[in-house]
């Protein structure tokens, strides 16, 4: 399957710069997979296509303050270093620009306290970097650090916490899982008063979630991996819906990808590690009835994995009426209900 069959063309001016106010306000667009209709509703409403004995499973995972801005020491060269995933307690796997600034052996100051050695480079062009610091090193990076918003946000974000949702709890994403920012407390108390289990697990996020697949053919695409937990508690608390006839209802792909990595027995299996699961049009899906998520950049391993949810065609047709109804695309942008059983 080739990956120019995932593009779309959009205009500019609907990839929104700012998010709407209150969070549930945003669009809604609910697609029912088995009679391909089309509702536009908001996401205020999202709790009509719920039922008691649902479990709606969102993602927990917090947004670092992950970008970093210093020098190179000699030159002076400045550097941005973009924080992915720890790989032991004082060093870490980044993305650096320029890169050519930055060969082994490179150190890089980012404040008076502190400071960075490159250590090795990694197989897709990233960095390991070994941090020098006194005290504790999430303190010096709240300190330090920046929100790291995705480069097609050109507006400057007032609010730090619009880009978090509001049940984060667990640090570790270098992006927000954005099918969870248009959710309320409010909107999560009518939710669970229906009857409706709310189950939360982890995916901390990486960036290269979001960047389009390079490879020509999508079977050639490697994913990088991203760290997930799910205790044995809400794993069993999925499981007994699933036999109940309930439907698991997964917020965002982190979820879907994390459910369906601990789910290819056909029950939800507990556990933590790193997934490197990429689900495009072929693959079967074994927990996840419905999927709340957002619209997504072209050619990306998000978009095929919700085409592999709701077929190519489907996708493609709902995208170009998103178009022709000026609905928001991307982080801040308006959201998508995919129902694959009712």
């Amino acid at each position: 399957m080739k990956t120019s069959e995932f593009d779309y063309d959009l205009p500019h001016e609907l990839i929104a710069q700012t998010p709407v106010e209150p969070r549930d306000s945003s669009r809604l667009m609910v697609i029912d997979l088995a009679s391909e209709g089309i509702e536009h509703r908001h996401f205020c409403n999202l709790p009509e296509y719920l039922k008691p004995g649902d479990v709606l499973v969102i993602n927990e995972s917090r947004v670092i303050p992950a970008r970093l801005f210093g020098a190179r020491e000699g030159s002076g060269g400045k550097i941005e270093a973009l924080l992915l995933h720890p790989k032991t307690d004082r060093s870490w796997e980044a993305l650096v620009k320029p890169g050519r600034r930055c060969p082994v052996g490179a150190k890089i100051r980012f404040g008076p306290d502190l400071t960075a050695t490159v250590m090795a480079k990694t197989a897709t062009g990233g960095r390991i970097l070994e941090f020098a610091y006194d005290g504790d090193f999430n303190a010096v990076l709240e300190e330090l650090g920046e929100t790291p918003l995705p480069s097609y946000i050109k507006a400057r974000l007032e609010n730090k916490e619009r880009y978090q949702t509001v049940y984060a709890k667990i640090k570790g994403s270098a992006a927000a899982p954005t099918a969870g920012l248009h959710f309320t407390t409010g909107l999560l108390d009518r939710i669970r008063a229906m009857g409706i289990a709310i189950v939360p697990l982890v995916l901390h996020v990486g960036v290269d979630t979001f960047r389009p697949v390079q490879a020509a053919d999508i079977r050639d695409h490697e994913m990088h991996s991203e760290y997930y937990c799910l205790t044995e508690e809400h794993a069993e608390a999925i499981n007994l819906c699933k036999e109940n006839g309930g439907r698991v209802i997964a917020v965002g792909t982190t979820v879907v990808r994390t459910l369906e990595t601990l789910g290819r027995s056909g029950k939800a299996g507990a556990g933590s590690g790193r997934t490197d699961l990429f689900i495009y049009p072929g693959f079967q899906f074994k927990i996840v009835d419905g999927i709340v998520t957002n619209f997504h950049l072209p050619q990306s391993s998000l978009l095929m994995l919700v085409s592999a949810f709701a077929g190519l065609d489907l996708i493609k047709r709902a995208y170009q009426v998103a178009v022709s109804h000026n609905y928001r695309f991307f982080s801040f942008g308006d959201a998508m209900l995919l129902i694959g059983k009712q």
